[in-house]
């Protein structure tokens, strides 16, 4: 009893700290604010108040009905009218294949060549996939997953810092303000029919046990992310992205994040710091380069190619997409492929490091 009731204390305090510094970074119109919010909420307090840094942290059951949830709505990406999309953008998406490749090379080895991080922890620290499921996955891999958290935390930021500059320059401000305000008029879970309430809920549910079933890798993700793509895809289902379960995925990654770099001397991280930018300028690098040279070769609109490959957050940059007008079926499309292509790839990327003895913590840059 005594565990749990520690847990729920610990839930109490993060949570707390978390929704108040979201809403502060909402107040000032930043980007994924409860995310970020969360995270350097619960970085900076508890780490400025000793007493606070053992009584910070989201229990590991708590990230389950998280990460299913982030499948289902995954998977909700994969829509009728986007199968259009796969005929006609058969040149790009080779692109970001090899864009996404490429990457993922050049960063494994600055990591490993330059920096000697070890193979797993370089390959989960630079891959550009959704940084809540890296995250999450590196958890059961490495013992300083906050390293990785940092890499990807960076990498977000840098695109959410970027991309609304560049799209201010064409549309302006006004369009990034609304960006922001487009956030609130997401459906909350309240406004939902009961059919698509239950939906959601059983796509949740049933994902893993199947994926187990069938022995698929990443079994919370992978799991109802397939049934849910599948699902839409069909047409039987309608799931938008839910409000406050967004909210919630934010405040559980970005404030369990936040426990665990408290907890680490900031001489540490910065070191991983500087790792971080140079990997999170070759990833953005990389993919603007790519957009841009496709965009004069197709004629398609700069900016719009270049939300639909930079590795900034499905949700957020589709949304942007949404707000400045731009093909939002096209950006989703690839953001998606995107992601399927990293989360279908890595395990067996993984099963190949533990074949060989990979999987090891030894993350010690040179200085």
């Amino acid at each position: 009893m005594r565990p749990v009731l520690s847990d729920i204390q610990n839930i109490i305090v993060t949570s707390s700290i978390a929704f108040f510094t979201g809403h502060v970074f909402k107040i000032f119109g930043l980007p994924a604010p409860f995310l970020l919010g969360s995270l350097f909420g619960v970085w900076v307090i508890a780490g400025l108040i000793p007493p606070l840094r053992s009584r910070v942290g989201i229990p590991r059951w708590v990230f389950v009905p998280v990460i299913l949830g982030l499948g289902t709505l995954i998977g909700a990406n994969f829509r009728p009218d986007i199968l259009a999309h796969i005929g006609s953008s058969g040149i790009t998406v080779a692109t970001m294949f090899l864009a996404t490749i490429l990457a993922t090379l050049v960063g494994l080895f600055y990591l490993m060549q330059i920096r000697r991080y070890s193979f797993i922890m370089a390959l989960l620290s630079c891959i550009p996939g959704g940084q809540a499921e890296v995250i999450t996955i590196s958890r059961d891999l490495v013992e300083k997953d906050y390293v990785v958290a940092l890499f990807h935390l960076v990498r977000v930021a840098l695109v959410f810092c970027s991309t609304p500059f560049i799209l201010a320059l064409v549309e302006g401000q006004a369009a990034v303000t609304a960006s922001n305000m487009a956030l609130q008029s997401m459906p909350s879970f309240v406004s939902l029919d009961i059919k698509t309430l239950l939906s959601f809920i059983a796509i949740a549910i049933c994902g893993l046990p199947i994926a187990r079933l069938l022995h698929i890798p990443m079994p919370q993700l992978i799991g109802p992310l397939m049934i849910s793509s599948a699902l839409h895809i069909l047409g039987f289902v309608e799931i938008p992205r839910i409000s406050e379960f967004v909210i919630l995925a934010q405040v559980a990654i970005g404030g369990s994040v936040g426990a665990r770099l408290a907890r680490v001397p900031f001489v540490e991280l910065a070191v991983y710091l500087r790792d971080a930018l140079v990997n999170s300028f070759i990833v953005l690098g990389t993919y603007g380069i790519t957009a841009y040279g496709l965009s004069e070769l197709t004629g398609v609109d700069f900016i719009k190619m270049l939300l639909a490959f930079v590795p900034g957050g499905l949700y957020e940059v589709t949304l942007l997409a949404l707000i400045f007008g731009f093909d939002v079926a096209f950006v989703a499309f690839h953001h998606t492929i995107r992601v399927m292509m990293v989360f279908l790839g890595l395990p067996f990327v993984i099963a190949f490091a533990k074949k060989h003895n990979l999987i090891t913590d030894n993350v010690k840059p040179s200085q």
